[in-house]
């Protein structure tokens, strides 16, 4: 099985001044979860991932490394 890492959304996180907790109360999880997405252990939901777009302002294609981020 392919393991994936997101490390847009750690650069999102710290662009925006947030705290791993503070970003894991916004999305109702714990900051191991958000840690286990990151590096790939574990698989982000969808409804995550859309709630992580609405936060930093970016589409879900730049957090999951599909592409680059826009000017």
């Amino acid at each position: 099985m392919a393991r994936f890492e997101y490390p847009n959304i750690e650069a999102e996180r710290i662009k925006h001044r947030m705290s791993i907790d503070e970003l894991a109360l916004q999305l109702n999880v714990n900051a191991r979860t958000i840690r286990r997405w990151q590096t790939g252990v574990t698989e982000i939901p969808v409804s995550k991932i859309i709630t992580l777009t609405g936060i930093f302002g970016v589409s879900s294609d730049y957090l999951l490394g599909l592409e680059e981020a826009k000017a």
